[in-house]
């Protein structure tokens, strides 16, 4: 099994989980890639697959879709791709579910007395909406969505701004997230992350980011869990 990658030479045990909600803990891959091809519909592109899709998605978002319709994106043609995406990704989420075995797990690692909260680059509002949907709200010790616009389009901002308002120290802390924004943020903000292949990006290119990769929540807990205090 992979060992962390090190952001730190102080490798201090890890006493928290930041999850990440869409294709980590919520399995919505078929409501973003419907959404995404009515995207290309609109604009006259022809429909892609979720294989094609995770080789090339990444942030910033608009210079993955400008790549894929082969068009820059005005600040209103921006706004036109955001509406047609969430007004069809909202009417699919309704048949989309947890990822298997995800309340199990969150139960599990707070039933060993550590701490964990959820951060998703989804509107606020949405997201915590969904969590008490789900009825998961009792897990976290804290709920946070896109709360700011950042120039990046990156979680870097908000994770350190999500790990300020819990006084968590980022060197006991690592993000479970589905993409190399995840890790990257992770990285800038002094804290771990295991990737799962669970969601839109490859393994391969989840790999290059230098830390472990694994193909369920459970085996990221898990691995985890080994560095938690006895």
């Amino acid at each position: 099994m992979d060992d962390f990658a090190t952001t730190s030479s102080d490798r201090t045990a890890t006493r928290h989980i930041i999850w990440d909600w869409n294709g980590t803990l919520l399995a919505d891959n078929d409501a973003n890639l419907a959404a995404l091809n009515e995207v290309c519909a609109a604009f006259g592109v022809e429909r892609v697959t979720l294989d094609h899709w995770r080789g090339m998605f990444r942030r910033p978002l608009i210079d993955c879709y400008e790549e894929l319709l082969g068009t820059s994106l005005s600040p209103h043609k921006w706004e036109t791709v955001n509406d047609i995406y969430h007004t069809h990704y909202i009417k699919h989420l309704a048949s989309c579910g947890l990822t298997d075995g995800a309340p199990h797990v969150l139960r599990g690692w707070q039933s060993e007395g550590w701490t964990q909260s959820l951060l998703s680059m989804a509107g606020h509002d949405h997201v915590r909406a969904m969590i008490e949907e789900w009825e998961l709200r009792s897990y976290f010790t804290r709920v946070d969505g896109r709360r700011f616009d950042t120039e990046r389009d990156s979680k870097a901002e908000h994770l350190i701004h999500h790990l300020r308002g819990q006084e968590v120290d980022p060197k006991t802390a690592v993000l479970i997230g589905d993409i190399d924004d995840d890790a990257r943020a992770a990285a800038e903000a002094g804290a771990q992350a295991v990737l799962v292949t669970t969601g839109l990006m490859d393994r391969e290119r989840l790999r290059r980011t230098g830390f472990p990769v694994v193909d369920s929540i459970q085996e990221a807990v898990a691995l985890v869990g080994d560095r938690a205090p006895s």
